[in-house]
């Protein structure tokens, strides 16, 4: 087993896909040619608030952006982290996922942190990392 399949446990992805209700993307601008909006999109179409984290802090997909996810207001209330930033700047978004209370963080393809995702693991986050949200729901049946 690779590293990144450690982050990879079906039964969880199944349950932060099926019973999550609120995803904060760190990242989320209003690009919609960028991964991480098709991300949101999808996820807000099956029903998941989103919640826009962006230094710019823009209205994405017609909901409020925020700077950090210490803005957030309730970030407690944040089922799912997706951090959409490249990987030598994914720590960060995951301590700060860990510092606001959030229950679970979600890396996607080709951001891999081995160390945020202990930490956050260690901190009683559940941790997907190196998948895509968009091809797990497709597989999830």
């Amino acid at each position: 087993m690779n590293m990144s399949d450690a982050y990879a446990d079906q039964a969880v992805i199944r349950r932060l896909l099926n019973e999550s209700r609120t995803w904060a993307f760190v990242g989320l601008g209003d690009n919609p040619s960028r991964e991480v909006y098709e991300q949101a999109r999808l996820l807000q179409q099956r029903g998941k608030r989103i919640v826009p984290v962006h230094p710019a802090a823009r209205e994405v997909l017609g909901e409020r952006g925020y700077a950090s996810l210490a803005e957030v207001p309730d970030a407690s209330e944040v089922d799912v982290v997706g951090v959409y930033r490249r990987a030598e700047h994914a720590g960060e978004a995951v301590d700060e996922a860990i510092a606001a209370g959030a229950k679970a963080v979600w890396l996607p393809l080709q951001v891999i942190d081995e160390a945020a995702a202990r930490r956050a693991k260690d901190a009683g986050l559940d941790v997907v990392m190196n998948r895509c949200p968009a091809v797990e729901w497709a597989l999830r049946r």
